[in-house]
Parts: structure tokens; C-alpha cells; sequence
């Protein structure tokens, strides 16, 4: 064999074990499901009590997460709007789309650091890790299905009752098991590997401006976007004016309690540059666009939050200086992180 066929075998070889799961790249092992808390970070909200993460369960989860068997004509998966390159976000549109190309009323929400959060949607309407994938998969404008269904379909799946048998020890499929494996595998999604956390750690330092707009982070932003994981999980009105084809009222939705009108969670500002577009109805494209936003006051509605009049008015400096901050939030190592691969385009 010459020295060219080799190569071409040796490449051949590498693609097949990609595609079969034996490359040993892909290959999840315990210290790969081990939950550690990054130094700094509170205690999560949920602790995998009653889920002990395993390779094996990880891994079922994450094939249905990247699975469109979920929705109900199996055109939509989990990942279908919440891409890896986004942060788990969506980049794609402005809205989120579902089955039939119907759109729904919300910009998708980027998925990290879930164990630290107590309720899960713009509107917190859902306060438990492993029952939030029952929203989008019951939901009639993104998956339309319902569990029972979903789980009739995975019975029928010869490949997933001998997964369930890997994970679980018996081919029982049942949602509980197919919605701990979700929580096991979206729960693992943790991003703390920024320059900005480099920089904690002594491992990396500031520019003038990214230090300068640290400072001013801490001055007009952090009492929403509380450090390390920036944000405080609350629901505050940002004085958006209100889109009024999209009819949507935020909080009060759940509450029931009008003062919770167009109050909406704080969203994380972690790889913030990867996760436009921005907003509750994802109306600005630019992170500029959104800092330009909150640095004029004219700009919000009578019913804001007062911590919005408190940012007061950004100089141009200051605006660039804060830009140049939130860059460092990028988290790449999460972004490919061999553990949250497409298992369908390996």
C-alpha cells in the first residue's frame, strides 16, 4: 500500500468510527457526567438527588434531545431550536419555529447553567428541570405531541428499547425515564470557562477597556445580571414597548397579578455574543443594539423597572468599553464541548 492510500484508509477509518461510536472522542465516561460546581458558583438549585448522572443515561438523553421523534410529525427536535453554536440558543430566527412552520411568540431562550435556575421559561411558567421538556413537546406551535405518544413511538424503536436497556437495566420506556435523561444531559450543559472566569482564576488578564467596562458592569448592570452566573433569576419589566401582534404579557400570564404585566427572567448575559437575537421577542439583532437600548432612557416605557432609570445616560466610551466586557463572557470550550455533539453527525 502507498504512502497516499494509507491516508485516505486512515481517514476513511476515522470518519466510520465517528459514525459507529467508537472513537474514542466521543466516547462519554464518568468524570464526563460528573457534576462540579466551578469555584465561585452557588450551590444549584438542583442537585441530581434523585437522578445520579451515568454515561449511559447522559447519553440517551442526549440522543433525544437531537432526536425529532419528539414532535409529533418528527420534523422538530429540541435541538432543532436550540443550537450548540448558539450556546444552545437560537440564531436562526427571531422567533421560535415549530412544526409546519407555524412561530411561536418568543425569542428561544439559550440553554446553561439550568441547575442553578428554580423556574424555566421567559415567564418561569415551568419550576422543575426534568418537567420543563413536557412545554415545548406539548406545546401546539413548536412539537405539538404528548408524552404518551412519544413514548409509544420509542417503543416501537428497536435501537432506543435496547438504550433504555443500556441506561436503566431493563427496556422499560417510560417519561420518567425519558425526562431524567433530558435533565441528566441539558443539567451537564454548564458554561464557567470564560476569559471573564480566566481572569478570576488568575489565568488571563483585562484590557483597559474590558476592565473599564467590568467597572460600569458593576455600577449600572449587576443588580439584574448578578455575577458569576449573570443574572438573578427574578422577572423585571426592561421598559420594552410592547410588540402588540404578539399579545404577550409576560409574568402575569402565571401569576394571574397585572403588576406582573410585561415582567420577564432576567436573562443570563454568559456568550451573550452568541446568542442573538436579544430580548423576550428577539427584536434586536445587535448586542450593540442593545446596549444602545439601555443606555437612553427615553427609550423605556412608563412601566419600567426603576433599575432601568438608575443606568442613567451612556457616554459612547462607555458603551464601547461595555461591549468590550461582555466579549469576555464567550465561553468556546462550552461551545465545543465534545459532550454535547450532534450523536446523528458525529
Amino acid at each position: 500500500m502507498n504512502k497516499k492510500s494509507a491516508v485516505i484508509l486512515a481517514l476513511v477509518s476515522f470518519a466510520l468510527l465517528g459514525f459507529t461510536g467508537v472513537n474514542k472522542y466521543f466516547i462519554i465516561t464518568d468524570d464526563d457526567v460528573a457534576l462540579k460546581v466551578p469555584k465561585g458558583f452557588p450551590k444549584p438549585h438542583y442537585k441530581f438527588k434523585n437522578n445520579k448522572p451515568s454515561p449511559e443515561i447522559f447519553v440517551l438523553g442526549r440522543k433525544l434531545f437531537y432526536d425529532p421523534i419528539l414532535s409529533k410529525d418528527s420534523t422538530i427536535s429540541c435541538a432543532s431550536c436550540h443550537q450548540r453554536i448558539a450556546a444552545f440558543g437560537h440564531i436562526d430566527h427571531a422567533l421560535s419555529h415549530g412544526i409546519n412552520g407555524l412561530i411561536g411568540k418568543r425569542n428561544v431562550p439559550a440553554l446553561q447553567n439550568l441547575i442553578w435556575k428554580d423556574a424555566f421559561m421567559w415567564d418561569g411558567g415551568v419550576n422543575h428541570l426534568e418537567v420543563q421538556p413536557l412545554s415545548p413537546i406539548t406545546n401546539p406551535i413548536e412539537m405539538n405531541e404528548s408524552i404518551a405518544h412519544v413514548i409509544e413511538k420509542l417503543k416501537h424503536n428497536k435501537q432506543y428499547a435496547e438504550e433504555f436497556r443500556t441506561a436503566f437495566g431493563d427496556t422499560a420506556i417510560t417519561s420518567e425515564r425519558v425526562l431524567k435523561s433530558l435533565a441528566q444531559f441539558t443539567g451537564l450543559m454548564i458554561s464557567a470557562n470564560s476569559r471573564y472566569d480566566k481572569v478570576l482564576r488568575g489565568e488571563d488578564t483585562f484590557s483597559v477597556a474590558e476592565n473599564s467596562g467590568l467597572e460600569l458592569f458593576r455600577e449600572k448592570c449587576a443588580s439584574c445580571h448578578e455575577e458569576p452566573l449573570f443574572t438573578d433569576n427574578s422577572y423585571r419589566n426592561n421598559g420594552l414597548k410592547p410588540d402588540s401582534s404578539l399579545k404577550d404579557r409576560g409574568r402575569s400570564a402565571i401569576t394571574g397579578d397585572q403588576f406582573d404585566d410585561y415582567k420577564f427572567q432576567v436573562p443570563s448575559l454568559r456568550n451573550i455574543e452568541l446568542t442573538y437575537p436579544y430580548m423576550h421577542d428577539g427584536r434586536f439583532r445587535k448586542l450593540k443594539n442593545v446596549v444602545d437600548y439601555y443606555s437612553n432612557p427615553q427609550n423605556f416605557s412608563a412601566s419600567a423597572a426603576k433599575e432601568m432609570y438608575e443606568i442613567g445616560t451612556l457616554t459612547e466610551q462607555n458603551k464601547k468599553d461595555l461591549l468590550a466586557f461582555l466579549l469576555t463572557l464567550s465561553d468556546k470550550s462550552f461551545i465545543y464541548d465534545r459532550r454535547f455533539v450532534d450523536p446523528f453527525v458525529q
